[in-house]
């Protein structure tokens, strides 16, 4: 059983840095997108940062140029970090992996009933 387990999150003020990982246990796929979702009380999970298992990357307009996701295969952990932080960056932080979706359609639909989610971690910056 594939489990995402996401790193302690934190806090910061605006224009700060941190990063998150997400270590992904008995991950044994060679082909699959992972990403990192946000969300805020009340509001739909948005789509942050996807990869795939090439290392092809997106990201949603609202973090380009200051948010990277990257991955080491060796250890099958995903990180995002996160530069010049919003408060409006402040949000729960969720991993996902799905051995279906594209990056892109991961980060549009979300995994598929084959894909796993992380258990999320706070993210809160400010002013």
């Amino acid at each position: 059983q594939v489990q995402l387990q996401e790193s302690v999150g934190g806090s910061v003020q605006s224009g700060g840095s941190l990063r998150l990982s997400c270590a992904a246990s008995q991950f044994t796929y060679s082909s699959y997108s992972m990403a990192w979702f946000r969300q805020v009380a009340g509001k739909a999970r948005e789509g942050v940062a996807g990869i795939d298992n090439a290392g092809a990357t997106t990201y949603v307009n609202s973090v380009k140029g200051r948010f990277t996701i990257s991955q080491d295969n060796a250890d099958n952990t995903l990180y995002l970090q996160m530069n010049s932080l919003k408060p409006e960056d402040t949000a729960m932080y969720y991993c996902a992996a799905d051995p279906i979706r594209t990056p892109e359609a991961l980060l549009d639909y979300g995994p598929t009933q084959r894909g796993w989610w992380g258990q999320g971690t706070q993210v809160t910056v400010s002013d």
